[in-house]
Order: structure tokens, then C-alpha cells, then sequence
């Protein structure tokens, strides 16, 4: 590795260590900023969308780094640090039937609301008609994702593992969306 890139992940890790909510935080917002471009570019925008972009750094630095720190310290503290199988399940369990649930619908009034303005009455539609199809979709994936974590992934890495999968997976579902409008406007 790099002399260059050695001492950044050894200043990210010392931040890390120091300061675990507020680099969680920026490393959500980045994450969510790297998601965003790369969506926008693989859906055919050609100049990125500045207020859009934002708007999405916004939600990723002051609500999911956050929550994640606060989520999976919590979770420690319930099940004791345990990693067997039996607790591994439960924590994985537990949060797909609270944070997971909570998450995708939080975002999707976030978006319809703040990113794209609609009124709440849109919106309101909108979450009725999608929000089934999305928390399914979340379902089949993230189990497996916080599987991995909760067995695999140190405490203080777990948010950064979480952020770094959901970058993926937003450029996911940013493409599938737009290939369901592209399908119903054919």
C-alpha cells in the first residue's frame, strides 16, 4: 500500500477510534455522495443533480451514520457482545423488523418530501403503492448483509461496513426505478 493511502486509513482509523459518531457521520454522508453520482450517472443525468446530491450527503451525514452508531451499540448492549449463531439471528431479526421497516420508510417521505417537493399527498401514494415491493426487496438482501456484520465485523466498523453495502445498494435501486419508469412510459 501506498505511503499516502497507509497514513489516510491510519488517520481514518485514528478518527475512528476518537471521534466514532462524527466519522461514522461523514463517512455515511460520503458514501451517500459517491451512491448518488454514480446513479445519476448510470441513469442517464447528464449534469449531476447539485440540490439532489445534497439533499442525499444531508440524510446520510445527520440521520443514517447516526442511527447506525446508535443501532448497533444498542443491539451490543441488549444481546451482551455475544456472537453465536442463535444471537446472531436474533440481532438480525430484531433489526429487520424495526430498523429495516423504519429506514426505507423514513427515506422514502425524506425523498418524496424534501428531495423531489412533492406534497404529502403524493407521497402519501407514492409510499402505498411502493412501499410493500421495497421493503420485500430489502428483506431478500440485507439479512444477509447483517449476518456478515453482526458475526464478522467489529462493533466500530459495522455502520462503515452497512454504509458501504447501502452505497450499492442505492445505486441499486436507483437503477431499478428507473428502468420501472422507463418500462411504463414504453
Amino acid at each position: 500500500m501506498g505511503s499516502l493511502a497507509k497514513k489516510g486509513l491510519q488517520q481514518y482509523l485514528l478518527q475512528l477510534q476518537q471521534h466514532p459518531l462524527r466519522t461514522k457521520a461523514i463517512t455515511a454522508g460520503v458514501l451517500s455522495a459517491i451512491s448518488d453520482i454514480t446513479a445519476q450517472k448510470l441513469t442517464g443525468i447528464q449534469k449531476i443533480q447539485l440540490k439532489r446530491l445534497l439533499l442525499k450527503v444531508f440524510f446520510g451525514f445527520a440521520y443514517l451514520g447516526p442511527f447506525g452508531h446508535f443501532l448497533h451499540i444498542a443491539l451490543d448492549k441488549i444481546f451482551k457482545g455475544r456472537k453465536d449463531t442463535k444471537t446472531v439471528a436474533k440481532k438480525v431479526v430484531l433489526e429487520q423488523l424495526t430498523s429495516s421497516p423504519w429506514n426505507n420508510l423514513l427515506f422514502m417521505i425524506y425523498y418524496g418530501l424534501v428531495i423531489e417537493g412533492r406534497p404529502w399527498v403524493h407521497v402519501k401514494s407514492k409510499i402505498k403503492k411502493d412501499y410493500p415491493s421495497v421493503q420485500y426487496a430489502a428483506w431478500t438482501f440485507w439479512p444477509v448483509v447483517g449476518w456478515v456484520n453482526h458475526q464478522y465485523v467489529p462493533l466500530q466498523f459495522r455502520v462503515i461496513f452497512a454504509s458501504v453495502i447501502a452505497c450499492g445498494w442505492g445505486i441499486f435501486l436507483n437503477l431499478r426505478a428507473r428502468s420501472m419508469a422507463l418500462t411504463k412510459g414504453s
